[in-house]
């Protein structure tokens, strides 16, 4: 069976583009809230899940033996922007457990945002692995590997023991092994793991909540979503939808997106866990799905905000509206 369109883009009087996807809302004990589609379908969550590879870094207590803040956490969970602010925190981390950028192995990339990139092209002769977008949760792992006396070297691998805690963390969390079997490699060269979509929406539910969890790993999980809550610029950056829904409703909502149409999100007031899927791998789908889920759980001022982002017209490079790109079915109550 087919997902369902949940989200479509018009041109004039036409709809031009449909996008079908699943959606998995899940409270902190397990239970289905709202769903859409095939929700028991594996799906790798590749950066949508950095919130979970975090917790190591807080809980061996490295954050706190490098004097971590809210920023250094927020960071630590980001697909961030490559902008001045986010390079030189990266570096700062670094620089806490006695490293450099040259111990990082996320590989460069020049930034995703245009008005970024053309700031680098013209003050860089090339980008440097700090710049990656994966830099600060790469910094965290390497702080991670520091404080608990393993050698940094590798950490990008399978069998690094960075890499081996956070596949116990993660299978902990969701419920569901991580293993060779469901691995692939993510684009910053760490492994991702395939699982439900139903049990990635139930870590995240655990993350706010608390849930099942015991006492020591509740508090680092509600650090690490505090954290981003409080610094939405850190997870992602200037206008990028990340920041922006969080920006929303500060301190009750975390958001965090991945690549090929993933997006993870948690309400921790109502203890909630939400992970969507847009079939194509469409990132303007998966925005709009994730903020009208969003919109869903929220009755007061904060819901026209994220309905705003659900839905919202199009206009071309003269301003004009060319046509809308709207939610499907996801905003009502």
């Amino acid at each position: 069976m087919a997902n369902p369109v949940l989200v479509e883009v018009t041109r004039g009087n036409r709809v031009e583009s449909r996008h079908r996807g699943a959606v998995a809302v899940v409270d902190g004990d397990g239970g289905t809230v709202f769903a859409l589609g095939d929700i028991e379908a594996s799906t790798f969550p590749r950066s949508a899940c950095k919130a979970m590879q975090a917790l190591p870094l807080v809980e061996s207590g490295a954050a706190d033996a490098y004097g971590f803040g809210n920023r250094e956490i927020a960071l630590a969970c980001a697909s961030h922007s490559g902008e001045p602010a986010h390079v030189a925190l990266a570096a700062a981390m670094l620089a806490a457990a006695g490293r450099g950028e040259a111990v990082l192995e996320c590989g460069a990339h020049w930034s995703f945002e245009r008005d970024v990139l053309i700031g680098q092209a013209r003050g860089l002769d090339r980008p440097g692995a700090l710049h990656n977008n994966c830099s600060g949760k790469h910094a965290g792992f390497v702080c991670a590997a520091c404080h608990s006396g393993h050698d940094p070297k590798g950490y990008v691998t399978f069998d690094h023991p960075v890499q081996a805690e956070i596949r116990r963390v993660m299978g902990a969390l969701t419920g569901i092994r991580h293993d060779r079997d469901n691995a692939g490699v993510d684009g910053c060269s760490i492994p991702t793991y395939a699982v439900p979509l139903r049990a990635l929406a139930h870590g995240f539910a655990r993350m706010a909540s608390g849930a099942g969890l015991d006492p020591a790993r509740a508090s680092a999980a509600r650090r690490i979503v505090e954290a981003c809550m409080a610094e939405p610029f850190y997870v992602a950056g200037t206008g990028r939808t990340c920041t922006r829904l969080m920006e929303v409703a500060p301190g009750r909502i975390f958001v965090k997106t991945g690549a090929e149409g993933v997006f993870c999100a948690a309400i921790p007031e109502r203890g909630l866990g939400i992970a969507v899927k847009c079939d194509d791998g469409a990132a303007r789908a998966a925005d709009s799905i994730v903020a009208g889920v969003l919109a869903r759980f929220f009755d007061d001022d904060v819901r026209p905000a994220l309905e705003a982002i659900a839905s919202h017209t199009m206009r071309n490079w003269n301003g004009i509206a060319v046509g809308d790109v709207r939610a499907s079915g996801l905003t009502g109550g």
